[in-house]
Formats: C-alpha cells, structure tokens, sequence
C-alpha cells in the first residue's frame, strides 16, 4: 500500500501548546487523573460565563442564521466593529476594510498566507504567541524573532528588532498586551515602532486580542491609531477573551493605513476569504451586542474583580517560591515565570513540564514553546479561583523543591 506522509509545508511549522505534553495529560485524563490544566488561555472551564445579552442575541437571529454571510462578514457586525475604533479615535477604519474570521487565528493565517513570497521575513517577539511563527512558516516565510527584555518588563528592544531588518523583510508584529508575558507597551514604544516600519515600508500586525484585559494602572494604544496613512496596519481582535467565548470563534481583522499602495495585497486577502465562503455566521450576530453593551470584562479586572485577585494572588505565590521570579502582568491572563538556573539545572524546559505533569497532575506551558530563547521559562494562566491557584503552586513548590533538573 501507498505510504501517505505530511508535506514538507509542515516542517518548520510548530505549535507546541497543543503538543506532546497536551496529549500526555489527555491519555492520564483517559487513565482516570484529573489534571489541573494551567496551559490554555480558555475561560470557560474555570467558571467564566459569556455575557446573557451575548447568548440571547445569538439564540435570537439563530433562524437567520443558516446560510452563508458575505465574505467579509454581516453588515451589523462589521459596522459594529469600525464604530468601536471610531469611540477609540481611529476615523479611517470603514465597513469595507473589516473582515469577520473563526476566531483570530484563522485572520492571522490568511493576512500572512496573502502577503508572503517563499524566504520573506516577519519580524516576530520573543517569547511570541506561537501561531505567529507557524503560520509564517506555513506561508513560505521566515520568521525572525525580536527579542524582548524581561529585565524591563518584557518591553521590545527597539535596537534589536532595527538590527533584524534585512531587504527580505516584510513585516513586524506587535502582541499588545502580550501574550505569554502580560506585557503592556507604552505609546512612545509603539511610536518607536511604526517609525520602524515607516521607514523601510514594513506592515505593521497589531495583535490586540487582550486590549480589554488590562490592570490597575494599564493603558492600551491601538497601534491603528498611530500608524496614520503612511503605515500599513492590520489590527487582529475579536470576542473570545474579554467576551469569554473562545468557542464561538468570532474574531476580525481591520485594516488602516495607505490601503490604495496596498489594493494587490488586499486583493489576495479578499481571494482567501472568499475562498472560506465567510466567518462562522452565529457567532458574527454576537459582536454588534458585546460591543455595545455593559462591558462586564471590567466587573472581572477593576479591584475586587476576579481576574485581578487572580493574578496578584499567582505572582505572590510564584515569587515567594526559591529561584522562581515573574514580571507581572499588565495585563492578558498569563504570566511567564522564570526557573533561576543557578538554582534549578534544566537542560530541557519539555521534559520539566512533563515531569510536572507526571507527579503532580499540573498542566503548564514550557517557554521554548512560545520561542523563547532558553529552557528556563514556563507559562501558567490565572484562570482559576484563588483556592485552585493556591493549590496548584503549592505543589509547584513542593515539586521544585525536590527537582534536581535534567
């Protein structure tokens, strides 16, 4: 019989957070362990509930919902999206540059797959959100990666991003607030940045999924309301966070900037959404009402919320731990905790994370799965109640304590 293998498409592609160690946990889950599972930013499981105007709208326009929208997206919902950037300060966004995905995820794959010739190069942080990097890969590209400086908050190095900028560049991409890190980046750093991209014609991809999850102090700046009409940017966002509806997949793109220099690249990104027929139709009915409704993401952040208790709670824990420290988080719901390797040996950040797994039944994130640099990192989300966290790092401790690394 013939022998069926994966395209060589495929080899560079990587996407780890649902890797090997995910299908570790799901065969102990099949063996009868219950696993606290730290590992994926879905709100749902930990008793986050989507808004009842959400649910009643969706259920509402459920008969009108059964055939195919425009490509682009419902007309409402579109609408909806361009007044949330106009309220924001952004004039130039219009119904017509809004496209409506299954989630971001399938947007990013589209915009990457319709701009990149084989060997162009985007610009991508380290540690990233890794479907940046795969996708990249998936569309013929290189992805490059940036660093960013934990010692400053996990802010961009402005000098070593410039230093990646090679004439095979075609993009840098911006996770604000920052995903895995919790980072929050000031206006003059995002100025920095698309002066960056002004001057060697770069596009700009602005992932601003978590800009509605921010604490205390934190301020978001659409990197749209920057770039003006000399940079072309694309601004990914959508309802699965904030909205705590991961599974409705219902997330957009919107383009700003000099979109008439850009009409053959936005006419291969219509191609592509044309050729998926459109978004998930349901779920588009939901983003003209959470929009413009109470927006109950600030019951969750503001003091007393739960997301906030949450993570102070988290990095408390974490740092009161020997050799582990974290930057906090400005915002998302993750935070990146770093393993002292002068106090824990780890060769191997995937094997750590199995072991963990393993003896104590937690479920994290290692960092080189998020294309960090070295294997002294891992990713936790602060999704569960205070109890669960507390639990669920004390074993933490009580594991580290008895690590003798690998």
């Amino acid at each position: 019989m013939a022998e069926f293998k994966q395209s060589t498409k495929l080899h560079n592609v990587l996407y780890d957070i649902r890797g090997p160690i995910l299908q570790a946990a799901q065969q102990m889950e099949a063996e009868g362990h219950r696993i606290l599972k730290l590992n994926i930013g879905n709100p749902a499981p930990f008793g986050f509930e989507a808004p009842d105007a959400i649910l009643v709208d969706m259920i509402r326009h459920l008969p009108h919902a059964q055939g195919y929208s425009d490509s682009r997206g419902i007309f409402s919902a579109r609408t909806a999206v361009s007044q949330y950037y106009q309220t924001r300060g952004i004039q130039s966004i219009h119904v017509d540059d809004i496209y409506l995905g299954n989630g971001v995820s399938e947007l990013i794959t589209m915009s990457l797959m319709a701009l990149l010739e084989s060997g162009d190069e985007v610009l991508i942080p380290t540690p990233d959100y890794p479907l940046w990097t795969a996708s990249v890969a998936l569309a013929g590209g290189r992805p490059v990666h940036y660093l960013c400086d934990e010692e400053s908050g996990w802010q961009p190095d402005l000098e070593d991003m410039e230093s990646k900028i090679t004439p095979h560049t075609k993009g840098i991409v911006v996770i604000n607030p920052n995903n895995p890190t919790g980072a929050v980046y000031p206006e003059e750093t995002l100025k920095k940045i698309v002066a960056l991209a002004e001057k060697h014609g770069l596009v700009v991809f602005a992932d601003e999924i978590y800009e509605k999850i921010l604490y205390e102090d934190a301020v978001h700046v659409n990197l749209a309301g920057l770039t003006g009409e000399n940079v072309l940017c694309l601004t990914f966002s959508g309802l699965s966070k904030a909205y705590r509806v991961c599974g409705y997949r219902a997330g957009w793109m919107a383009i700003s900037g000099p979109k008439k220099d850009a009409a053959d690249y936005l006419e291969g990104i219509n191609l592509l959404a044309n050729m998926r027929l459109c978004a998930n139709v349901p779920a588009q009915h939901a983003i003209q009402t959470a929009l413009g409704g109470h927006q109950s993401i600030n019951d969750l952040i503001l003091p007393g919320g739960r997301l906030l208790e949450q993570r102070n709670k988290a990095y408390d824990l974490l740092n009161a731990i020997p050799g582990v420290s974290t930057q906090q988080a400005r915002g998302a719901l993750y935070l990146f905790p770093k393993l002292d390797p002068e106090v824990y040996h780890i060769r191997d950040d995937e094997k750590f994370v199995l072991d963990l797994l393993k003896e104590q039944k937690i479920l994290v994130s290692h960092g080189r799965a998020f294309n960090w640099v070295r294997p002294d990192h891992f990713r936790m989300v602060t999704l569960p109640n205070v109890k669960d966290i507390e639990e669920a790092i004390g074993r933490m401790a009580d594991f580290l304590g008895r690590y003798p690394g690998n």
